[in-house]
């Protein structure tokens, strides 16, 4: 008489399989492309407002062309250097006629009372009373690329922008505040930001000749 072989019980094992998948799905990474945090300016629909002059002098054309070649007033340079260009640029250390033009808190807070606009002179006013006198440049650094351009250059020059605005910011906040951005509470890192603007801006993506 044979004998039978016993059945083995396969309800479990879907029961553990599927534990098994969702954990690894929980644990799993998954990579996602990261953008760069920009924010962008809100549209205004008031056609009655003046649109701010900008003069010349207080803007750094910064153009990456089809070949991703980077160049600055007509002058192809390398990425490593526009750290460099652009900090010098923004601080204008020298007050250099060529770069951007800089203005005092006190200024600002009066031309802001001059425009009616009183919340904000009092910001500045609060200002001065933090930290001093000091001035806030303004220079924007305006980044254009051609359709062309490889993303890793762009990023690669959005990188090296950002690095000079970071540096502008710690070099300030060491200065003020004896420590690095980093290192500051909320209120210090916001004060650091408002005197020192992550200020570039970018065009759409056109055909750029150097």
């Amino acid at each position: 008489m044979s004998r039978k072989s016993p059945e083995i019980n396969a309800g479990s094992m879907a029961d553990i399989a599927f534990l098994l998948l969702l954990f690894f799905l929980v644990t799993a990474t998954i990579n996602t492309e990261r953008g760069i945090v920009r924010k962008l300016p809100q549209k205004d629909n008031d056609s009655t407002k003046k649109k701010p002059v900008i003069k010349k002098r207080n803007v750094l054309l910064v153009l990456i062309n089809g070949k991703n070649e980077v160049s600055i007033a007509g002058n192809i340079i390398s990425v490593s250097e526009l750290k460099f260009l652009a900090k010098n640029f923004i601080s204008n250390p020298e007050n250099i006629d060529s770069l951007s033009e800089g203005e005092t808190l006190t200024e600002k807070m009066q031309e802001s009372l001059q425009n009616g606009k009183t919340v904000e002179a009092e910001k500045y006013r609060s200002l001065i009373q933090k930290i001093g006198e000091v001035r806030i440049s303004k220079g924007i650094i305006s980044l254009q690329n051609d359709r062309n351009t490889e993303y890793g250059k762009y990023i690669e020059v959005q990188n090296e922008l950002t690095a000079a605005f970071n540096e502008l910011r710690d070099e300030f906040a060491l200065k003020i505040f004896g420590k690095k951005l980093d290192n500051l509470d909320e209120t210090q890192n916001e004060i650091i930001k408002e005197i020192i603007p992550l200020s570039i801006s970018e065009a759409e993506p056109r055909n750029v000749k150097l």
